[in-house]
């Protein structure tokens, strides 16, 4: 029996737009988003301890060297899997073992977004999503996309089946969703 269960895996580089596009599906459509920051930021909430950066990367760090690469990847598609919606979007694909239980299943697309670096480290700081974001330079933002956890984006991106330019208005952002969506559901 096919499910028609679409599930819209989003890779992207820092501050492209991810979390934005998500919200804009959760409200438009009620789509079910799961976030892989959300476990890491679950665990340093229990331990009182910073939301930083730099924190997530050393919790993210620990948990895939000790319960293994994939372990994130099987919660999440483990979330995926028990969610009611046929709308299900995962925000925060970083690595190919993000999406090594994702990708299996039926319904699965990978979309990667993207913008210009100016662009973002402008959306990043203004945002202020982390401690400390709202001061970083753009010296010290082209550093953090060399992060463990950023290096694999745009390898992964490259392997994505769509992908969104991020450089324009929000409603232009939008519409290139839309198109994605529309090809998707006609599949």
């Amino acid at each position: 029996m096919k499910s028609n269960k679409i599930i819209l895996g989003f890779v992207g580089d820092l501050a492209s737009g991810k979390g934005t596009i998500c919200k804009y599906l959760h409200e438009k459509y009620g789509m079910s988003t799961y976030r892989f920051s959300t476990m890491l930021r679950d665990v340093l909430d229990r331990m009182y301890v910073e939301k930083s950066r730099e924190n997530l990367q050393i919790i993210s760090r620990l948990l895939r060297e000790n319960f293994g690469q994939d372990v994130m990847s099987q919660v999440i598609a483990e979330d995926v899997t028990r969610d009611q919606h046929d709308l299900v979007a995962v925000e925060g694909i970083r690595r190919p073992t993000d999406i090594t239980y994702l990708e299996k299943k039926e319904g699965f697309h990978l979309i990667y977004i993207t913008a210009d670096p100016d662009i973002r480290w402008e959306r990043l700081v203004k945002r202020n999503e982390n401690p400390g974001d709202n001061k970083k330079t753009f010296e010290a933002f082209l550093q953090d996309e060399q992060a463990e956890a950023d290096r694999l984006i745009k390898e992964l991106g490259s392997k994505s089946q769509y992908t969104i330019t991020n450089n324009g208005s929000l409603e232009e952002f939008y519409r290139q969703m839309e198109k994605i969506l529309d090809t998707i559901r006609h599949l």
